[in-house]
């Protein structure tokens, strides 16, 4: 078993729930984890009965509930904030991750002396082609302005430290820029393919067009979170 724990942020997915959970209890991934903590994020679906139920038979399951909808970056954050593992380990709860790419991950973050980011890539993505194409082009414009060579920083499963995460200035997309304020801070990370698969039930909750305005807004905090990092460490 590492010290870690997987965080699995929860939004009206309560038809995807059950299915991942029974993949998350493959002993190859179960018994790596501390813990799995699914933060729901004011779901107004069956999403909060479903954790609970699996929550009363498995002890490895934590809840934490928002009363409202904050987003996956703030339910990340109640989750670091909560736990005392050094290492967090995040995945989407729609099934599109693999959670047979966890061990892969973890065993790189922990046997490869001074990382602090193991990200996966979605090397075949599963994804609508419209979302594919403005993905690529939010990627591109991202690694040129950021420098974080990471060519898929949209990839929700990846492995990072957690002491380190609750140091940067949060900010509610701050999920998707870890592989640049890592790396801006010094710090180490590696990049691994891993498997995408499509979405079985329910839509996406996030919408193309406002994810790239957002996605340009961020990159921009993200900017000035840098230069006040290295201009107070010169």
């Amino acid at each position: 078993m590492y010290n870690a724990s997987l965080i699995i942020p929860i939004f009206n997915e309560e038809s995807n729930i059950e299915y991942l959970f029974e993949e998350l209890k493959n002993p190859e991934v179960y018994n790596l984890l501390q813990n799995i903590v699914y933060v729901d994020d004011c779901s107004s679906d069956n999403s909060l009965e479903i954790l609970e139920g699996l929550a009363k038979k498995n002890s490895k399951i934590k809840i934490i509930k928002h009363k409202n909808n904050l987003g996956q970056s703030a339910c990340i954050l109640s989750a670091a904030e909560k736990l005392s593992v050094t290492c967090l380990v995040t995945m989407d709860g729609d099934g599109q991750n693999n959670p047979k790419d966890i061990p892969l991950l973890l065993s790189k973050y922990f046997l490869d002396e001074g990382l602090f980011l193991v990200g996966g890539i979605r090397a075949v993505r599963k994804d609508g082609i419209i979302k594919r194409i403005s993905s690529r082009v939010a990627n591109k414009i991202r690694k040129f302005i950021l420098n974080d060579d990471c060519i898929d920083t949209g990839c929700s499963l990846k492995v990072f430290d957690r002491r380190l995460f609750l140091r940067f200035p949060f900010f509610n997309g701050i999920h998707r820029f870890l592989p640049a304020l890592y790396k801006g801070y010094g710090k180490k990370t590696f990049f691994i393919d891993v498997d995408h698969r499509p979405r079985k039930y329910g839509l996406s909750k996030y919408g193309t067009i406002d994810r790239l305005f957002r996605g340009v807004r961020d990159m921009f905090i993200v900017v000035k979170i840098l230069k006040k990092h290295n201009k107070t460490h010169d």
